[in-house]
């Protein structure tokens, strides 16, 4: 099953996508866009492009495990974006993701301009890869079509 991840910000949205057999995740691209109607629009072509049978948005609940603004902008991003492509959108924890694709920036020692423009494509890629896990270590595989 293709499942892309999606990574929302308020300027870059990154973007993630699996293989039909879910073994590998990678970076799709980073959607630079302010307006949050336009980058649902952006997101869902991508979604169309790619064929994806699910998209997973990332949900960034606070440490505490309560639920904040961007949780709650993320939730009607997920909405919105499941209203425009008729797919499954679900949402997925997201906590730490940013940080660690800042982590694995930093071990491959990417910098400057190059480091912004795929750090949310990283993040996307690590919010995909945990939903992965999650599917393979639940029965949900890719015969659940």
């Amino acid at each position: 099953m293709k499942i892309i991840a999606v990574d929302f910000g308020d300027s870059r949205t990154g973007l993630a996508m699996c293989d039909k057999t879910e073994m590998l995740a990678s970076p799709l691209c980073v959607i630079s866009e302010k307006d949050f109607e336009e980058c649902i629009k952006k997101t869902a072509e991508k979604i169309a492009e790619n064929k994806a049978d699910i998209a997973v948005v990332g949900y960034p609940k606070n440490m505490n495990n309560t639920v904040g603004e961007r949780a709650e902008k993320c939730t009607l991003f997920a909405e919105k974006l499941k209203e425009q492509t008729g797919i499954p959108v679900e949402l997925w924890d997201e906590r730490c993701t940013t940080v660690s694709a800042h982590n694995y920036l930093n071990t491959t020692n990417t910098r400057g301009k190059k480091r912004k423009a795929v750090v949310d494509a990283v993040a996307a890629t690590i919010i995909l890869e945990s939903y992965m896990g999650w599917r393979k270590n639940n029965g949900k595989g890719i015969t659940d079509l």
